[in-house]
């Protein structure tokens, strides 16, 4: 059985401003390590359930950030920017679910760390079929096309209700709980890594005993919808062949499938900035 563990930053315990996240600062030591650990918190817990394939995916920043000598050696790790999935490298068909490890809340939300969808500088919001998204549900939609489900999530408590909502009644490792922005009660790693295994252990029985959410599929065709914070960057993403400009800051378009969109999607994110 073959899972994916896609992993962020901002959603581990402890993270509660942006330098903390960054190479440069003298923090991301400290957190770059409590994120490795738990993903080989998740990998543990699912491979308690009975999985043993591990895919692991670097989804923060320049996907370079957890510590390959200190992952599990049962996992492969999908490192490095620019990947053809991106924070989704590795799903496919033979993919049996994906664990959410890291996970932050979608842009503009109240009482969580560090709220974005892809790019807090750039983008405001993201409607696919005019359903507001997070990375969480880019995520999931493009392991949906897969027909793959999305079994667990960790992070604070606004993302892992937002998953919930959008993708049904799975595993929640709720590690801290936010008060803002830049605040949050977080949990100790003594808790929250036994925490996550027990989680993803559950997470992996369910579907094994398929009580575990179905795919998250989103109905084709795709109608993507981007907010963004700046006219000017709606000024460069209209140029892109489909683009269609609904007021100063939105833009849409419309792809066959979910692949496409989420293709479309990162190339206007990439326009937006040149």
């Amino acid at each position: 059985m073959k899972i994916l563990i896609a992993a962020d930053m901002e959603g581990v315990t402890g993270v509660t401003r942006w330098e903390e996240t960054e190479p440069t600062h003298s923090e991301y030591v400290r957190f770059r390590r409590i994120m490795t650990d738990e993903v080989n918190a998740a990998i543990a817990g699912a491979a308690d359930a009975g999985a043993d394939e591990f895919v692991v995916t670097d989804g923060h920043g320049g996907g370079t950030n957890i510590l390959v000598e200190e992952l599990d050696a049962r996992a492969r790790l999908n490192s490095g920017g620019a990947s053809p999935l991106s924070m989704m490298e590795g799903v496919d068909p033979e993919t049996a679910g994906v664990l959410f490890i890291g996970y932050h809340a979608r842009g503009g939300s109240r009482n969580a760390v560090l709220a974005h969808t892809w790019s807090s500088g750039r983008i405001a919001n993201v409607w696919l079929n005019g359903s507001l998204v997070g990375e969480y549900g880019l995520n999931a939609a493009l392991a949906g096309h897969f027909g793959v489900p999305v079994l667990m999530i960790s992070g604070d408590q606004t993302a892992c209700a937002q998953a919930v909502e959008l993708l049904g009644n799975l595993e929640m490792a709720v590690v801290k709980k936010a008060s803002g922005y830049f605040s949050a009660e977080c949990l100790s790693p003594k808790i929250t890594l036994p925490m996550i295994r027990k989680v993803a252990s559950r997470a992996v029985l369910r579907l094994k005993d398929g009580t575990a959410p179905q795919p998250f599929i989103v109905q084709t065709p795709v109608n993507v919808t981007i907010e963004f914070r700046q006219p000017e960057s709606a000024d460069r993403v209209v140029r892109l062949p489909g683009a269609k400009r609904l007021d100063g800051l939105q833009i849409e378009f419309s792809v066959p499938d979910m692949l496409a969109a989420h293709a479309g999607f990162r190339a206007a994110v990439k326009q937006s900035y040149d």
